[in-house]
């Protein structure tokens, strides 16, 4: 009989004493790959933890993290949780006054920064900040003569942990079995499309039954490849890569850069592949280009292996059975075109890929299915410890993000809100209670999102909540749903759909540049900025002819009557999307307050 293991320490020890010797994770390092043991993942973890402890860290205690994508990361986070403390990650592309409301807000107590880029961001709130003891950097370039009493290197707190290990070899197991189930593993801070972020409470519970429910209906193996590239701090990474990751002991790979993540997708080529909705339309942009360059007959032959891929996958993705004729028409079509197109991708050994943290317009997911890529649509939220439903392998419906997960329990309110009741709800937010009594009524988390859940139990998302407009005509309107479409088009990035108390329905759109720079070249359409793209009459157009064809779907209330499109591109410094790059909102209209005006002074 199997014991049910509730806490992170308990987990992670498990795989450690299961896998031993094997390769738990990769490191890509000056053109050559380094493998890590489990055995060595622990034994780093045991120092930092250790080290921690000695230099006075409490059960419950915060330390935050801050850095890209890398073993050091998920090691310092797991030395944390195993010491009872309670680790924060923070998005490295943070600016510092928000690194500073993070690390002020948790009160953490220590805090550990990748490289000289995040140090420098402590430096400018470091007075203003009394709670931390001590600061410790892991990638030493340009800080190798830099000394700071409050500022210690990595090294050297695994030099620290080593000596404390060899003096009290159980320090370290005796934190680990301290550690109970209701006691907080995570501090989520929601990158927030409004307001300042919110640290979501994540108990060890939660984050230990959710890595066992995600993989129940869809299996991972210990076999498995998997890439790592998402923000670690945010829970849809967080998940893969250490949660799942403990739980069923595959190898995780780290992505060399942001940069690089196409090139290690060819070369590792993982068996279960997760992304945000921009990634796998970037994707599909770059399938159209590479097909547009290509010599006619290959345009062709794509032209019509694609058509039976797309009438096999509206079938399935509709429950309905696949004629005998369709299925041998389709492993042709795959063993000419979709095999070597996987190929050239490194999607050829994925056996699943998700799509989360926001939604996806569900064209994209029907051409990825369609050409034999097993994508996949969930949906959650941070505080319910990231995952509420996701569709199973071979039953992937259009236009739903599937079933409730095993163990999730889903209800449509009486005004459309979606309540969701499990063991991977959150504790509440830290530090605001009204906050907390907002989300959490009566066990249920009242997610902001509106939805229904349709015959087969799939739930439908329709719109966030306080998004949707009711426009000057009293018509509710759901933008969510017109954006999903207009983002479909392979020339538009991102839409943001305007309408409340107005007369009609207006849009920002935000162009996909190498898409538009490849039709601007093809047509000898003459530009020297990314301005002088979006308002180029040719452009205005072609932009047009998407809108034309969105709204002939749409109902006359829907419709967009007008388009403006974005003169900038937009960052996430600059606060205008988040890290997993949506966009956000509030802020955009706000900044283009000007352009919207203007689409409504028009007529």
């Amino acid at each position: 009989m199997s014991i049910t293991l509730e806490t992170a320490p308990q987990v992670f020890r498990q795989a450690v004493q299961r896998y031993g010797d094997r390769v738990a994770m990769r490191k890509k390092e000056y053109g050559l790959w380094h493998d890590i043991s489990w055995n060595e993942y622990y034994i780093l973890a045991k120092y930092v933890g250790s080290a921690v402890i000695s230099m006075g860290l409490k059960k419950g205690d915060c330390v935050s993290i801050i850095g890209d994508n890398c073993p050091e990361w998920v090691i310092i986070d797991l030395g944390i949780q195993c010491t009872g403390g309670v680790a924060v990650g923070v998005y490295s592309t943070n600016a510092w006054p928000q690194v500073e409301y993070v690390i002020q807000n948790s009160e953490s107590k220590f805090f550990f920064v990748e490289n000289e880029e995040q140090l420098d961001k402590w430096l400018h709130f470091r007075d203003n900040v009394t709670s931390l003891k001590k600061v410790i950097v892991w990638d030493l370039e340009g800080l190798r003569h830099f000394e700071d009493p409050m500022v210690m290197t990595y090294e050297d707190l695994l030099d620290l942990g080593r000596k404390i290990v060899e003096k009290d070899p159980n320090l370290f197991e005796k934190r680990m079995a301290e550690v109970r189930p209701e006691d907080l593993s995570v501090l989520v801070y929601t990158s927030g499309t409004t307001g300042p972020p919110k640290g979501a409470m994540l108990t060890h519970r939660s984050v230990t039954w959710m890595g066992q429910a995600i993989t129940k209906d869809d299996p991972v193996y210990d076999t498995d490849e998997v890439m790592s590239f998402l923000p670690l701090c945010h829970m849809f990474e967080r998940l893969f890569s250490v949660f799942v990751h403990i739980t069923h002991g595959y190898t995780l790979n780290f992505v060399e850069s942001l940069g690089t993540v196409t090139d290690n997708m060819r070369e590792i080529s993982p068996t279960v592949g997760y992304a945000v909705p921009r990634i796998w339309e970037k994707y599909l942009s770059a399938i159209y280009i590479n097909m547009s360059d290509a010599t006619w007959f290959k345009r062709l032959v794509f032209g019509i292996t694609l058509k039976i891929g797309r009438k096999r996958a509206t079938l399935t993705m509709n429950f309905k059975p696949v004629p005998f004729y369709l299925k041998v028409l389709y492993q042709l079509a795959y063993f000419a075109v979709f095999r070597k197109l996987k190929e050239r991708l490194g999607f050829d050994r994925l056996r699943v890929a998700y799509s989360g943290a926001a939604p996806i317009s569900p064209d994209v997911l029907h051409f990825f299915q369609s050409i034999g890529v097993n994508l996949i649509e969930g949906y959650g939220q941070t505080e319910g410890t990231g995952v509420t439903c996701a569709s199973r392998i071979g039953k992937v419906k259009c236009g739903t993000v599937g079933p409730p997960l095993q163990g999730v329990e889903v209800k449509i309110a009486e005004d459309g809100e979606i309540l969701v009741r499990s063991p991977g709800v959150f504790k509440g937010y830290y530090k605001d209670p009204k906050a907390t009594k907002e989300a959490l009524k009566d066990g249920w988390l009242y997610s902001g999102d509106v939805g229904e859940l349709d015959e087969d139990g799939y739930l439908k998302i329709t719109d966030r909540k306080k998004d949707i407009i009711v426009t000057a005509g009293g018509k509710n309107i759901t933008p969510q749903y017109i954006e999903n479409k207009l983002k479909a088009s392979s020339y538009i990035n991102d839409a943001v759909v305007i309408g409340d108390n107005r007369r009609y329905i207006t849009s920002l759109i935000m162009i996909d540049e190498d898409n538009v720079v490849k039709y601007a070249q093809d047509n000898k359409i003459q530009f020297s900025t990314y301005k002088d793209l979006t308002r180029s009459p040719e452009i205005i157009k072609l932009i047009q002819g998407e809108v034309d064809e969105v709204n002939e779907t749409l109902s006359r209330v829907e419709q967009v009557k007008k388009f403006t499109m974005l003169p900038k591109r937009l960052y996430e410094e600059d606060g205008e999307v988040t890290p997993t790059m949506k966009v956000k909102r509030k802020y955009v209209n706000e900044a283009f307050s000007d352009l919207i005006e203007a689409m409504y002074k028009r007529g």
